[in-house]
């Protein structure tokens, strides 16, 4: 019997145990538990890896080494969050799940998605390039030049100036004038600032759709006494019913992001109606199960394994 012969039948085996599924995540939080747990419900395996003790090998038979994986493929991979690092670290971990996808694996979300979410001057890009509503959004390294954007544009109402890589609300600042721009050593020398939208109705809140293989599969609305309304930043989770519209832009906007699961954040403008904040590659879903009537990690489990299903099953040779 050849060692292809055996390979093949390894490979039989482990398909009838239930395809493999490696869960990229650098701690084993609620979220990682939750998928751990709707996996195993759909007699999945898997196994947790963080992409910071994965690397490459170009020694083993699959060009990695994938923790306690080793050189073993697994069938798809979920990347549940990606920890921070620097620019060396984070493109190496990023060129691991490039190579998986090489090497043919379904990794929900791919890395060419996860880096047009990261950035979000891509994401407004690709948005932007999609013809899909968006706020005007200008980004630059010149301090120079910002003050000159904020002076010109502060007349129509403030900007936002958001970290080009920032997440959960984080350092968000509002900028009515040019006196308002922090220092280039503030913003990682990176101005990112988009045109601050006032909402229709009252009070401050915005809108989170859940997106898994094009269709919405929960949404929320944030609800917050600040114009910040993440839940992480004291947003409150509201539960709301099914809007065709905010749905048919929340996954037009995933696929201009290139993203299978997607958390989408849109706004219904006092003026122009809804647009498009952000798309996140790695959404958390804590606040919005409160909400919401769907197992959302057991969503997310299905449509990991749906790309498994349309991958051809393995020859065994006997």
């Amino acid at each position: 019997m050849t060692c292809s012969t055996l390979r093949s039948i390894d490979a039989g085996a482990a398909r009838l145990r239930g395809p493999l599924v490696a869960v990229v995540s650098d701690q084993h939080d609620w979220h990682a538990r939750q998928m751990e747990t709707a996996l195993a419900a759909r007699g999945a395996q898997f196994e947790r890896i963080d992409l910071a003790r994965c690397g490459f090998d170009t020694t083993s038979a699959i060009g990695l080494a994938l923790q306690h994986l080793g050189s073993r493929l697994p069938d798809a991979v979920h990347v549940r969050t990606l920890a921070a690092g620097s620019f060396e670290a984070i493109t190496r971990r990023l060129g691991v799940l490039h190579a998986l996808t090489a090497l043919g694996v379904p990794v929900s979300n791919d890395a060419r998605a996860i880096e047009r979410c990261v950035d979000k001057s891509m994401t407004s890009f690709a948005l932007a390039r999609a013809g899909l509503p968006t706020p005007p959004t200008w980004t630059l390294e010149s301090f120079d030049v910002a003050r000159a954007i904020v002076t010109r544009e502060s007349r129509r109402g403030p900007l936002v100036l958001k970290p080009l890589f920032g997440s959960q609300g984080k350092g968000l600042r509002l900028v009515r004038s040019p006196d308002d721009l922090p220092a280039p050593d503030a913003v990682n020398g990176v101005y990112y600032l988009q045109r601050f939208e006032a909402v229709e109705g009252e009070g401050f809140h915005d809108y989170r759709l859940f997106v898994v293989k094009g269709r919405v599969i929960a949404a929320m609305m944030r609800r917050s006494t600040t114009w910040i309304t993440n839940v992480k930043q004291g947003g409150e989770p509201w539960r709301v019913g099914r809007d065709p519209r905010l749905e048919r832009l929340a996954t037009a906007a995933a696929a201009a992001a290139g993203a299978t699961i997607a958390g989408v954040d849109i706004l219904d403008a006092a003026e122009g109606g809804p647009t498009v904040l952000e798309v996140n590659s790695m959404p958390a879903w804590s606040g919005l199960q409160k909400v919401a009537d769907i197992d959302i990690a057991g969503a997310v489990a299905d449509g990991v394994l749906a790309g498994i299903a349309r991958r051809p099953a393995p020859e065994l040779a006997l």
